[in-house]
């Protein structure tokens, strides 16, 4: 299944959680923390959005760096992907 995202919209999946801590401890998968950078899979076409032109600066396979609890979380094909406006987009990662 594809996701195809409207006006805004950017469909973003979170890179793997680190397995080990810098010092070497191995985490177990509740102490792990949630990734904050994230890939870009999809981009909306950008248009008006609530009275206002939206140029889509993001492209597909940029790192990005998400607001937390932006978007709404959703599941295609068993992997975890959110959906976010272009606008919950912070910063993107080099």
């Amino acid at each position: 299944m594809k996701i195809v995202p409207l006006a805004d919209r950017v469909v973003i999946k979170a890179e793997q959680a680190e397995e080990t801590t810098k010092g070497g401890i191995i985490l177990t998968g509740s102490a792990k923390e949630k990734p904050q950078v994230a890939v870009v899979v999809a981009v909306g076409p950008g248009g008006m959005v609530d009275g206002n032109e939206v140029k889509m600066t993001l492209k597909v396979g940029d790192r990005v760096i998400a607001a937390k609890y932006a978007g709404t979380e959703v599941k295609v094909d068993g992997e975890e992907c959110q959906i976010v406006r272009q606008s919950d987009i912070l910063a993107t990662v080099e």
